[in-house]
């Protein structure tokens, strides 16, 4: 979705010719309707909606769990740190080239589709810490037996996580694994996403036992990891 019609429309047409069915939403109360209208796959959002803040679209979006790539005129770091703490997928800055969009958005989409998803432990459910993760549903189970959502890129990064117990993985390994790239020098979202789930798997999200960075490095999942 995206404010001005001549860039949606555009893009549309592009995507409409690499065998994407595209619907174009040019505010947040659009997008509700198009919501209603069908199965969505992916979300392209625009920060900048006349009607609404599309950070706080954003953050209603993480109730549908459907993936969401911001793409949006907003460059500060702040705002993509923001956009990827409440769930954003990816993040793309205009002026952007569409067939960088494109690639991106198919990584995304690939994260989500359990017959393509290389990161997916080899079986259905893995136990660790006393949570359960079942990666056929992506139902994170907690230390009290409740359900606990995941973004796709939250479900992506942990089971990357869970498939290299006790390995030390850098952070252009975590961004190749989830966005099919390198990270750039100045590039910490993968930093976020860790902060985003710590906070859902961690006893003390403060005090991390599970995931432990490793300093200059990356990160290490320190935890037993037994698959049923």
């Amino acid at each position: 979705m995206d404010d001005d019609p001549d860039v949606s429309a555009l893009l549309a047409r592009y995507l409409a010719g690499h065998g994407f069915r595209t619907s174009i939403a040019g505010s947040g109360a659009e997008l509700d309707l198009a919501l209603g209208n069908g199965p969505v796959d992916l979300i392209l959002l625009d920060l900048g909606l006349p009607d609404e803040d599309g950070l706080i679209v954003l953050r209603r979006l993480q109730t549908h769990g459907i993936p969401v790539i911001v793409v949006t005129g907003r460059g500060e770091p702040v705002e993509r740190v923001v956009g990827l703490e409440l769930g954003a997928d990816d993040y793309v800055t205009k002026p952007f080239d569409f067939r960088e969009l494109l690639a991106r958005m198919r990584s995304v989409l690939r994260r989500v589709q359990p017959e393509e998803r290389p990161a997916s432990p080899s079986l259905r459910a893995v136990a660790f810490d006393g949570m359960q993760l079942d990666t056929s549903t992506r139902r994170l189970t907690d230390r009290q037996g409740c359900a606990t959502a995941l973004t796709t890129g939250e479900f992506a990064l942990l089971c990357t996580l869970l498939d290299h117990p006790n390995q030390t993985l850098s952070r252009d390994q975590l961004m190749n694994c989830l966005h099919g790239r390198d990270v750039g020098p100045f590039d910490r979202s993968i930093d976020v996403q860790i902060g985003r789930l710590r906070r859902k798997v961690e006893r003390d999200p403060a005090y991390p036992q599970l995931i432990q960075s490793v300093r200059g490095v990356g990160y290490v999942f320190a935890a037993a990891v037994r698959q049923k």
